[in-house]
């Protein structure tokens, strides 16, 4: 099961287009400023484009340390660098500010988005401090802008975190999309870049049939037959980059090989 706009894909590819670090944080290139963003970020998205990933996702990996509410600055330099590149977009594209559902919304209403990521759901104990976060506002913010088009993916267990809810992660995931109606349920690692417990997945994926699940991080060429398997989809970063290192620029060579590999899964 995926989502309308992947169209007759099966096995979709959500790939990531990590932009720099963004205005107010520590490693923000005041020199460089938005227009080297722009440029890195347009770099990595042709070379995803050109390997045959079905989708984009935009996120701010770089803003560490992270925070639970988008600061002004953070929110206008993200909107400005998706709106610069999407000339350049062949593919839907999505995108998720972390860790603000809200902002995320709003983000994605603003630019034309058709899916966000966030954690919507569930309270967690982190490195960021107790993490509450507030489903309904982001909800009916989307509603609210008219776009309920656009599909919300919620990430049900938080990378640098531990849940708080000791639900079995079927039932968390099973909850989350009766009462806060989750149009696609995520999976994910401890952290960026480390793979999903192979048995939580398999859960939900057994468990939820009514929407997509998608493995959210440490998907590589060496797993993907393994978790596309279970899986409706994957959610992939830092594979694609070089050297296997989240913080580097996207290998063109890697999303090729890894692309080819997946069209055998289709």
């Amino acid at each position: 099961m995926v989502f309308e706009f992947f169209g007759d894909k099966k096995k979709a590819v959500i790939s990531m287009a990590h932009i720099g670090a963004l205005p107010g944080t520590p490693l923000y290139d005041a020199d460089g400023g938005l227009d080297k963003l722009i440029d890195g970020v347009l770099s990595d998205i042709r070379k995803l484009q050109n390997g045959g990933v079905d989708a984009i996702m935009f996120g701010n990996e770089n803003d560490r340390p992270y925070v639970f509410k988008a600061p002004p600055e953070g929110i206008a330099a993200m909107t400005a660098i998706v709106q610069a590149v999407k000339p350049e977009l062949r593919v839907p594209f999505g995108v998720n500010y972390l860790w603000d559902p809200t902002a995320s919304v709003a983000i994605g209403a603003a630019t034309g988005a058709r899916f966000v990521r966030e954690i919507f759901t569930g309270l967690f104990a982190s490195d960021m401090g107790l993490w509450e976060p507030d489903c309904a506002a982001a909800s009916r913010l989307r509603h609210n802008l008219g776009r309920d088009d656009m599909k919300l993916l919620f990430n049900i267990n938080a990378e640098f975190a531990h849940s708080l809810d000791q639900r079995p992660i079927e039932l968390r995931a099973k909850s989350a999309v009766f009462s806060s109606m989750a149009d696609a349920i995520l999976v994910s690692g401890p952290i960026t870049g480390q793979p999903a417990d192979q048995s939580h997945l398999r859960s939900v994926c057994e468990t939820i049939k009514d929407v997509p699940v998608f493995a959210n991080t440490g998907v590589n060429i060496d797993n993907v037959r393994d978790v596309l398997s279970l899986a409706s989809g994957v959610v992939i970063g830092t594979h694609f980059k070089i050297g296997g290192n989240t913080w580097n620029a996207v290998d063109g060579d890697r999303v090729k090989r890894f692309m080819d590999v997946v069209a055998t899964l289709r």
